[in-house]
């Protein structure tokens, strides 16, 4: 592996070891041989405050292609529960390791790189998408990689993520890092902001345009957050969804058109069977939910395009309420897999129901550099230290997080620092 470090990294004192205690910094470019970290295994699959214990393992090793980065933070996202659960697979069966670290999330600085990586040097401080592919077949080259036969999520389909002092990439899911930003807050972000982009503008000809119309389903979380933040960004209008009424003013700050409480509904869960009285009662108050989002958007305005994550719970009515010929698009299913819906309205109105999985490079990128140019707020809700990130995966479990993105300090000792020379600092007063 080659060892190219920055010219402009700051000059520190610190010894050679075989493993360095949490928040310790090596050597830069020094790769211990055991690290720390979150493990599941499969025998201890179940919710994350059992299924997650910290190991001391053997640092991963690089390919020609790949980077070793040094985790700094990283981000809580749904991936490290499931991951947890071994559902809806377990890690295990796809990548065949004798355990796995969750963590889809990061920001960190490269600490070794293979011989043929060209971009990115020992020192550069980056956040990290997480989509992974073998880079040699038609969609990799030409088409869309996350059709690539060969397509996996970092941290969950891969037994390395990011809750551990180190963690192994391509070198092509690196990106620069936000500097105006906190690791913490860099940590955060990218799982769920590239998801969103994704979702929003990658499915022609359906990408969306000033003007439309979106209901956000979880408007005040990780997701949805970024969603509408986005959709403003593209001149158009999202109507948010929330569950408690103490989220309103979190969505509306964001820049929602408009907020509504699911909670003042009863249309939710499995479509009943078509033309009973059970269905007659959820159509009613399915029309009225419909009818709230035309108080919105205007009378007989539905929406161009509905933003899907619930799965089950919901997509009987974002089948129904969304326009003729517009889009369903769907990334996850937090309420249930079973999704039903009427499909007469799918097939007379000629709507589009499209799956939608995180995103490629140039995607991620795009949603990266409008952080960059601060056109996007991270909205970080809390942090967490090293010892508690199975907590943190609990309170998304149960859910009980606030409104936003969580993230977890790892090699970062507190919150608030900005540069390696921060956290160089923080590490010496420890």
């Amino acid at each position: 592996m080659a060892l190219d470090v920055q010219s402009d990294i700051v000059a520190y004192d610190a010894p050679k070891k075989d493993l360095y205690e949490i928040g310790e910094m090596p050597p830069m470019g020094h790769v211990p041989k055991q690290m720390y970290a979150w493990a599941i295994r499969r025998e201890r699959h179940g919710e994350p405050d059992k299924a997650m214990q910290v190991e001391v393992v053997e640092t991963p090793s690089i390919d020609s292609h790949e980077v070793l980065v040094l985790v700094m933070a990283a981000g809580v996202n749904y991936n490290g529960i499931w991951a947890g659960l071994g559902v809806p697979i377990s890690p295990f069966d796809v990548h065949k390791a004798p355990f796995h670290i969750a963590g889809s999330d990061a920001s960190g600085i490269v600490w070794a790189v293979g011989d043929k990586v060209k971009r990115w040097k020992v020192g550069d401080e980056v956040v990290i998408h997480c989509n992974q592919d073998d880079g040699d077949d038609e969609e990799c080259n030409g088409g869309d990689p996350m059709y690539s036969p060969s397509q996996r999520i970092w941290g969950y389909e891969t037994p390395d993520g990011s809750f551990a002092q180190f963690t192994r990439v391509q070198a092509q899911q690196l990106m620069k890092r936000p500097k105006h930003l906190t690791w913490e807050e860099s940590a955060c972000y990218t799982l769920t902001l590239a998801t969103a982009y994704r979702m929003l503008f990658g499915h022609k000809p359906h990408d969306l345009k000033p003007g439309q119309n979106v209901l956000v389903w979880g408007a005040s979380g990780g997701l949805g957050s970024y969603a509408i933040q986005l959709i403003n960004t593209a001149g158009a209008n999202a109507i948010g969804v929330i569950s408690e009424e103490d989220k309103r003013d979190f969505v509306m700050g964001l820049g929602a058109k408009g907020v509504i409480n699911r909670k003042d509904f009863k249309c939710w869960g499995q479509l009943p069977k078509v033309n009973s009285p059970e269905y007659n009662e959820w159509l009613k108050e399915a029309r009225k939910f419909g009818k709230a989002i035309w108080d919105i958007t205007g009378k007989g305005v539905n929406v161009d395009m509905v933003f899907e994550h619930p799965g089950e719970a919901t997509f009987p009515v974002s089948s129904l309420v969304v326009k003729k010929g517009g889009m369903v698009v769907i990334c996850a299913g937090t309420t249930g897999f079973n999704c039903t819906f009427d499909v007469r309205y799918m097939w007379m109105h000629q709507k589009r129901l499209q799956g939608s999985h995180f995103a490629n490079l140039k995607q991620a990128s795009a949603a990266n550099q409008l952080m960059i140019e601060r056109r996007l707020d991270p909205c970080m809700s809390e942090v967490f230290p090293w010892a508690d990130i199975p907590s943190a995966h609990m309170k998304m479990y149960r859910n009980q997080h606030k409104p936003g993105n969580m993230a977890v300090l790892v090699q970062a000792m507190r919150t608030g620092l900005r540069t390696f020379a921060d956290v160089l600092d923080a590490s010496r007063k420890e």
